[in-house]
């Protein structure tokens, strides 16, 4: 059939062509090239066999395939029969109930410039009729106008330097959807804007990209989709369609990239003013001048964090303020001293943090309370230990050469016959005492028998020549392992 009557294009109709630049639909063309100039009215389902008695022409049929022959020349005939009645184009869903097609189908699609496309999946034959209706509406000139402003975002961001909130806000406004951002988890994904209710977050980002009042789309970022963006549609408002909500999903994508790229600079920039402070080589002004950049304010708290990976923490502190820095195995946190729940809440750690410390205060003297408190969580089994907590501490003087000398006194013959003999001696006497010398659970955490631990003990009166029943020598001991432990030794 000649592209006459109901496949002629007049004026700006929308036509085949059209459709399939549309990003958001994702057709493929399969057959009938010659036929993409041909005007669309209408799109509708139908699983009819000849559905043309109810067709007035230039109506895009889509099928799930049940309504498609199986043989060749059926297959032909019903392509034959549309086309007579003025169809623009079949649509045919991928993966559902489409039969083998036959080359005499493909030859007739070809033969009559009759477009064939096929429709993923993912989306539903819902968004492909909505799009051509608001493609062909009288109020397209609306719709296009809030596209071309939607599209604008990006020029928004350079020029206009907008934050998060206020971009979006602009974009509710200028599609007619109540937008929200969230995580895979449903944790909101960029500051300012809200995340949605949890029944709406779907479980994978290849899910359709139709829910009822609206959309939902995932917001890609390096590694995976880094979270889903859900538009509704507002009432009393003319929503612009899921090309617009899509290139929203585009802008939310940018935005996040940029907001990540802002957070790791200022990790960066916090990771080397906490290692100036800890290197007391930073005036105290400049370091308070920087903890205000990073909204950091008031008494601080030095945290050293073991047992947990970076990723693990940094999603335990997420929107908080903090400074970062990694020493080998240790995490090194600067905050306010109220991180301490969301840390002591993660499985697995095991931190210490030191006393309330002025900001932009050097930091060596809470490094060794932080430290000495980590090895004690780690040594007892406590998630967080905080320095001053145990009264030992306020025992002990600051100076480490005395806390040096103390060690030596009492252990300095037991450290060097561990080391000589690759016993566990120390490491034994120090988890029977933190167990109030409970000899079975000291035995059961060291994973020895209660009467290797009590040989163990005996061994350490005998070489120290200190009677660990007598009360005097028991608090030499304690305190001798306190200093060990906040020199970093213990």
């Amino acid at each position: 059939m000649a592209e006459t009557g109901a496949h002629s294009v007049a004026g700006n109709e929308l036509t085949v062509e059209d459709l399939l630049s549309f990003p958001a639909l994702q057709l493929r063309l399969l057959a009938g090239e010659g036929g993409l100039r041909r005007a669309v009215s209408w799109a509708h389902v139908s699983e009819l066999d000849d559905p043309t008695p109810w067709l007035l022409g230039a109506e895009m049929i889509m099928t799930t395939g049940l309504a498609v022959p199986r043989t060749a020349a059926r297959q032909r005939a019903y392509l034959e029969r549309l086309d007579d009645a003025g169809v623009c184009a079949l649509a045919l869903s991928a993966q559902l109930r489409v039969p083998p097609l036959h080359k005499a189908f493909f030859a007739a699609a070809e033969e009559r410039n009759m477009p064939v496309l096929e429709i993923p999946l993912a989306v539903p034959f819902v968004a492909v009729a909505q799009e051509v209706a608001a493609a062909v509406q009288e109020d397209s000139r609306q719709r296009l106008g809030a596209q071309l402003q939607v599209f604008g975002a990006l020029r928004w961001l350079a020029s206009e330097n907008l934050d998060t909130a206020t971009l979006f806000r602009r974009l509710e406004r200028l599609s007619g959807y109540d937008v929200y951002l969230c995580t895979p988890q449903g944790r909101p994904l960029l500051p300012g804007v809200p995340a949605p209710d949890p029944g709406v977050i779907p479980a994978s980002a290849d899910a359709p990209p139709t829910i009822p009042g609206g959309f939902v789309l995932p917001v890609l970022a390096p590694g995976g989709p880094a979270g889903f963006l859900i538009a509704f549609a507002r009432e009393g408002a003319r929503p612009a369609g899921l090309a617009v909500v899509q290139h929203i999903a585009t802008v939310a994508a940018l935005q996040l990239a940029i907001v990540r790229t802002e957070r790791e600079t200022l990790r960066r920039e916090g990771a080397e003013t906490l290692a100036e402070l800890l290197q007391d080589v930073v005036d105290p002004a400049v370091a308070r001048r920087r903890l205000q950049r990073h909204s950091i304010e008031g008494p601080t708290a030095l945290l050293v964090v073991r047992g947990v990976s970076e990723d693990a923490l940094l999603r335990s502190l997420d929107g908080q303020p903090y400074l970062l820095l990694g020493r080998g195995e240790d995490r090194y946190v600067l905050g306010s001293p109220e991180l301490q729940g969301a840390i002591a809440a993660m499985p697995g750690v095991a931190a210490g943090m030191s006393r309330p410390v002025p900001p932009g205060e050097p930091l060596r003297v809470a490094q060794r309370e932080a430290l000495w408190a980590a090895s004690n969580a780690a040594e007892s089994g406590r998630p967080l230990v905080v320095y001053g907590d145990d009264g030992t501490g306020r025992w002990l003087p600051d100076d480490p050469a005395v806390l040096a000398a103390l060690v030596e006194h009492v252990l300095g013959e037991v450290i060097r016959y561990d080391a000589a003999h690759n016993s566990q001696m120390l490491p034994s006497v120090r988890t029977w005492m933190e167990r109030d010398r409970r000899g079975d659970d000291a035995a059961a955490a060291l994973h020895i028998h209660p009467n290797t631990l009590a040989y163990r003990l005996r061994r350490f009166a005998e070489i120290t020549g200190r009677d660990l029943s007598s009360t005097a020598a028991f608090a030499e001991v304690w305190l001798a392992l306190r200093a060990a432990a906040q020199l970093g030794s213990g």
